[in-house]
């Protein structure tokens, strides 16, 4: 059972476009990102899968596979079943769909892997908890603390120059979900060694830190449960009549000051992590 209807539709269609071009080739199918963490949002969350095959698979049949399923918002990765029991620091590059296309060479990470230990549900083949899936705490903390930067630190930089295309995009709606909660999940994993969603996030970040932030990470957590913030610009102008209509709907009067405390509260929050990490 899927936690959402669309879930159900968009997994079978694919199912059924990988049976038809390759009988067999999918041999196991499980989601994990949002569906599996219980935080699934119909209008603007991803379906992040794990498709595993028995050997590596033909590029082309892939491609063919996603090139006939369109622009569904299916997002992830095909590995084989030794992979999954291998240390994702070992493997090079593997096949990615993200945006409705197929990325030969993704990038893997390790917060795949645990999550799909801890939560991965499971649409085709051995049920998730049953599979020989790597698990390395200290590998998961090295590499969130190592994120904290080389992601986080360089997207809020980028962020901090309003005339930019980033520094633009930080007035929106997307922007506080995505930074606040986002950099809360890495804290949160370094805190518990666990895996979180966006909105568990958002509660982890109201328990944690001070009051000073709680503000924006309720503003975070509105959005988010609202579900129409999107990484577009149109998303960005229609989120800013949050903060002037009547009602008004956001938590702030103003744009410039939520991305204040936006920005703020990303800073906070990495150093916070970083000492988490140190102290280990």
């Amino acid at each position: 059972m899927m936690p959402h209807p669309k879930i159900d539709a968009i997994v079978e269609t694919y199912l059924s476009l990988a049976d038809a071009e390759a009988p067999g080739l999918v041999e196991g199918l499980y989601l994990e990102g949002s569906a599996a963490l219980g935080d699934y949002r119909p209008a603007t969350s991803d379906i992040d899968f794990v498709a595993v095959t028995a050997a590596e698979p033909p590029i082309e049949v892939l491609e063919r596979i996603h090139a006939r399923l369109g622009a569904h918002p299916l997002e992830g990765f095909y590995l084989t079943w030794d992979d999954l029991r291998r240390d994702p620091a070992t493997l090079d590059e593997r096949p990615q769909a993200h945006a409705g296309r197929l990325n030969r060479r993704g990038t893997v990470d390790p917060v795949t892997w645990h999550t799909l230990a801890q939560h991965g549900l499971t649409c085709r083949g051995p049920k998730a908890d049953e599979l020989e899936v790597w698990n390395d705490p200290d590998a998961l903390a090295a590499w969130t603390d190592a994120n904290l930067d080389r992601y986080w630190r360089r997207l809020v930089a980028r962020a901090a120059n309003l005339a930019t295309p980033r520094g633009l995009a930080s007035l929106g709606n997307y922007a506080v979900v995505w930074i606040v909660t986002g950099i809360a999940r890495l804290h949160y994993t370094l805190a518990t060694g666990e895996i979180t969603s966006k909105a568990g996030a958002g509660r982890h970040a109201l328990e944690t830190f001070p009051e000073r932030w709680h503000r924006v990470v309720n503003e975070a957590l509105r959005v988010r449960e609202e579900d129409t913030a999107l990484p577009s610009p149109a998303s960005v102008l229609s989120g800013l009549g949050d903060h002037f209509g009547t009602p008004r709907r956001s938590l702030y009067g103003s744009p410039f000051e939520r991305r204040r405390d936006t920005l703020g509260f990303a800073d906070h929050a990495i150093t916070a992590a970083h000492a988490l990490y140190t102290d280990r």
